[in-house]
């Protein structure tokens, strides 16, 4: 259950942690070099929910992330079926040496949430990227169901790339490049007879796809948290399944379970819980059990592990970990943007939801 000489958040091992992986990351994590972007994502976004940006050149950061943006050739590129979106590393960016194409276009929803949410967090200004192309080739990305594929050559969809794409649109804060209704109907398709959501329609309730599911219908301004309103709730979703769900989640050791009858994760803490946040019911959780639990996982060496027994840290789960001590108000720790995973001094304003868009829910509870 973790070292005990750890007892309590050891910030300045954290910050050691966050500047090594932002610095060089270690041999360990080559084989997911195609996921470049979204490893320093972690790294930067660590690094700013501990007050510790200042450790890294933020100009050169967004430099090198606007290097892996791809640009059409010629305005009718537009057209012709491709994603103009962010690379998530150099090998998906360029050719093989026997292809014929000049320059490969492996842009990807996920890579391209992942530069976003780095350049908004060091304060690079997203209106002068020219998000035309960017956005009208996701458009075509969305399919008839409203799910969205994650790159223009195919492959899976599901409520991760909803989200990609909801977040993406509310970062630029240009909705031109989905059609919200239908990604709407997308994601209530996915809510499971048990409350959570599934990844994709009629799969098992899973902590990451109900976060994705609540944080996009909160963006694209479907979902209202009005603290001085009583409930009021569409029949398009059931909040009341969804929140029994997600408070379930929350096992005897204090963490979260992504799934039923899974271990705690540390990530969970963050998933599960952001849900609860962006609705308004985290009081109703055992707030000092999760943070008893997360400090559990800290490691020896900064950063966190998955679960309480492991003792080597990976910077996905030491991002969330931290992530998830911000919900809890963690000293030391700035406070977070819950549904882009972003600092909330990093994002200046969301969109301001339309009148005429009936909110799902809108919810006040009482402790």
């Amino acid at each position: 259950m973790g070292d005990p000489g750890f007892a309590g958040f050891v910030r300045t091992h954290h910050v050691a942690f966050f500047d090594a992986m932002a610095t060089e990351l270690p041999e360990d994590y080559a084989s997911q070099e195609v996921n470049h972007l979204t490893l320093a994502y972690f790294a930067v976004a660590g690094l700013s929910l501990l007050r510790e940006l200042d450790r890294v050149n933020k100009d050169e950061i967004a430099k090198w992330v606007l290097s892996f943006q791809v640009h059409p050739e010629a305005d009718d590129d537009v057209d012709n079926g491709q994603f103009f979106g962010f690379c998530g590393s150099r090998s998906t960016q360029f050719s093989l040496a026997d292809s014929k194409d000049p320059c490969h276009n492996g842009s990807h929803l996920a890579s391209t949430y992942s530069a976003l949410a780095i350049l908004k967090i060091v304060g690079y200004d997203l209106p002068s990227i020219d998000s035309k192309a960017l956005l009208s080739s996701m458009r075509k990305l969305q399919q008839s169901d409203g799910s969205f594929m994650p790159t223009h050559i195919g492959a899976e969809t599901d409520l991760r790339f909803v989200y990609c794409a909801a977040a993406i649109c509310s970062m630029l804060d240009d909705w031109t490049g989905m059609d919200k209704l239908k990604a709407k109907e997308y994601i209530l398709n996915c809510q499971s007879y048990d409350g959570g959501f599934g990844m994709v329609p009629c799969s098992e309730s899973h902590g990451g796809g109900t976060f994705c599911a609540v944080a996009a219908l909160r963006l694209m301004g479907f979902i209202h948290v009005d603290l001085e309103a009583n409930l009021r709730e569409s029949a398009s979703i059931d909040i009341h399944m969804l929140l029994e769900w997600c408070v379930q989640r929350q096992v005897t050791d204090g963490g979260f379970q992504g799934r039923r009858n899974k271990d705690s994760d540390t990530c969970y803490a963050f998933w599960v819980g952001g849900v609860l946040k962006i609705i308004g019911a985290y009081n109703l959780l055992d707030h000092h059990a999760i943070r008893e639990f997360l400090l559990t996982c800290q490691s020896p060496y900064g950063g966190f592990t998955k679960f309480p027994r492991d003792r080597i840290p990976d910077i996905y789960h030491s991002y969330y970990g931290l992530a998830a001590l911000s919900l809890l108000e963690e000293e030391g720790l700035e406070p977070l943007c819950v549904e882009l995973g972003i600092l909330s001094a990093a994002f200046v304003k969301l969109r301001k939801v339309n009148a005429d868009v009936v909110g799902i829910l809108m919810y006040k509870y009482n402790t």
